[in-house]
């Protein structure tokens, strides 16, 4: 991945392909929006206390960067579950989607900007060249247990026949095995993966482990089909870097969110 700009928008790009580029992708950053501090300054976070005009000036600048309207932005609801919203056709306005919860988004549609807004939790984005599907998913540890990862990935063959071979991934900045430290309930909730487990998670002290979250969706996803070479893992924790990301845990809550975001372009 490579650190872009568009305009006023920094953001780390994935690249998935090297010929006739077919989608915009990015993982934003906390730079160049009008929000303040603590939110300052690019908070695309609905679920915020930041001034929802501020939210709103920033997500226009967003939209705006790459060419389209603020109502062809899709987010959800997200609530750390594995319900998945697909798009699948045309529409005028697709703003009607905020309310719905769902915490990975599918679609075929071009010139739809999916989002999945973030501060520590996993961005994941999803690419089909062939059928050209595109996905978003929001992975926390809830998510990563409910396996919703997997879910997008087979929500992609099943619905729109996409071949797991041909699909790309790419994992964006999220809270590192540095900085993420939990308890037994989370440790529980693993029970019925224990070789997952084995693989994400270190000791450190009674009752206390640190979790690989980014690895363990990168298992994930190699268990569900997508080669390793197809996968790309942004390697930066935003808690330890404060210039750059937003952190829920680092700032105890009070904080902005980036996202991961992907749209077809239209041909």
């Amino acid at each position: 991945m490579e650190t872009l700009r568009a305009g006023r928008i920094h953001y780390l790009a994935p690249k998935f392909e090297t010929q006739s580029p077919l989608t915009i992708q990015g993982f934003t950053t906390r730079h160049e929006g009008v929000s303040r501090p603590p939110y300052n300054s690019l908070n695309l976070g609905l679920n915020t206390d930041d001034s929802p005009h501020n939210v709103e000036g920033n997500r226009n600048l967003l939209s705006r960067t790459f060419g389209i309207s603020i109502d062809r932005l899709v987010t959800v609801r997200q609530n750390h579950g594995s319900d998945i919203l697909v798009i699948d056709s045309p529409n005028d306005d697709f703003s009607h989607f905020l309310g719905i919860e769902a915490d990975a988004i599918i679609t075929n549609q071009p010139g739809v900007m999916l989002g999945i807004t973030v501060a520590d939790c996993v961005p994941i984005l999803l690419f089909d060249p062939v059928k050209k599907v595109i996905a978003a998913v929001h992975a926390g540890w809830q998510g990563t247990v409910a396996k919703i990862t997997n879910k997008a990935v087979a929500g992609m063959t099943k619905i729109f026949g996409s071949r797991e071979k041909d699909i790309m991934a790419a994992i964006g900045p999220c809270i590192g095995s540095c900085c993420y430290e939990v308890d037994q309930p989370v440790r529980d909730s693993f029970k019925e993966q224990p070789e997952l487990w084995d693989a994400i998670s270190e000791p450190k002290g009674k009752d206390k482990w640190h979790l690989d979250l980014a690895l363990a969706n990168r298992i994930q996803l190699e268990g569900a089909g997508i080669p390793l070479t197809s996968i790309q893992t942004a390697g930066q924790c935003v808690c330890c870097l404060k210039e750059l990301y937003f952190s829920y845990r680092r700032d105890n809550g009070e904080t902005g969110r980036q996202i991961g975001f992907i749209m077809l372009k239209e041909s």
